[in-house]
């Protein structure tokens, strides 16, 4: 495993490929397997990039990485050069971001609120949108940084995602929505929060590759968890090993080795209700992997 780099690079019948992912404890679960050689690659190598999810957002938009985890509101604006694997989506049932503030709020005083989010584009400040279409005094930050944020006061609320789900209620914080309730209560779908996306100028069969590797890496890993486990640990930021693999059963899903129909149905109602609220405009492509 390698750092840096953008382009794709064949050399002795390897191709390498960039590739993007958070160091999230589900992300480095999901990916372990197929940057460190124990599932057929079929030929590819991977440069990686671990990085924020507003970070990988920014490095799609300016269309310089191969793969990459990718927040569905994000993807929303880049179908033109990205398209969605089947394998890999952080896509489940409660387990949505979250609303949280020192004191309970009135949906008004929400609306009105001064609030910390994890980046605009990321898929939990689409559904803050949805809930509380009046709340625009927003100030990205970054995710890890929302809750102390909260608590000094710089703002009335956070939106959280990720492990701070386990941490805020430790830290005398309380919630005032859970936005994965919300979508569910209102779709009855599973949330999609973030894919995985390859770009649409590699040749059609090396795309039909990366998902097959995605699939058996996400395998192996529901396989072989105590296999995986320390490349997990050697990123997570001072989580104990409850505190991991409880975020790792919340975001990796029966979704992550394939979305399948109710998956891509529920990525697909995501993106209508968004253009009826004029979000986002309608795509020309087909978004998902052939």
């Amino acid at each position: 495993m390698t750092a840096g780099g953008n382009d794709e690079k064949t050399s002795n019948n390897m191709t390498t490929l960039s590739l993007g992912f958070s160091p999230c404890p589900n992300d480095t679960f999901i990916f372990d397997a197929m940057i460190h050689g124990k599932v057929d690659t079929e030929g590819v190598d991977f440069e990686v990039f671990m990085e924020d999810v507003e970070a990988l957002n920014r490095r799609a938009f300016a269309g310089d990485i191969a793969i990459t985890k990718l927040s569905y509101h994000a993807y929303a604006y880049l179908t033109d050069k990205y398209v969605l694997l089947d394998a890999g989506s952080a896509l489940g049932n409660n387990c949505g971001p979250l609303l949280i503030a020192k004191a309970h709020m009135a949906p008004d005083a929400i609306n009105s609120a001064r609030i910390l989010i994890p980046g605009k584009m990321t898929t939990a400040n689409f559904l803050l949108s949805l809930a509380y279409p009046g709340a625009h005094d927003k100030t990205e930050v970054l995710f890890s940084e929302i809750e102390q944020g909260v608590l000094d006061n710089e703002a009335d609320a956070g939106l959280i995602i990720h492990e701070n789900r386990f941490t805020y209620g430790q830290k005398g914080l309380i919630k005032l929505i859970d936005l994965g309730e919300y979508w569910e209560t209102e779709t009855g779908l599973p949330i999609p929060l973030g894919g995985i996306v390859v770009r649409r100028d590699l040749p059609p069969e090396l795309r039909q590759k990366v998902n097959r590797i995605m699939r058996r890496s996400v395998e192996y890993a529901f396989a072989n968890p105590d296999d995986v486990m320390p490349f997990v640990r050697l990123h997570a930021q001072e989580m104990d090993d409850e505190v991991m693999k409880a975020h790792i059963d919340l975001y990796v899903t029966e979704y992550t080795a394939d979305l399948g129909e109710k998956g891509r149905n529920a990525v697909e109602h995501l993106y209508r209700i968004a253009r009826e609220r004029q979000i986002i405009q309608a795509f020309k492509e087909k978004i998902f992997i052939n």
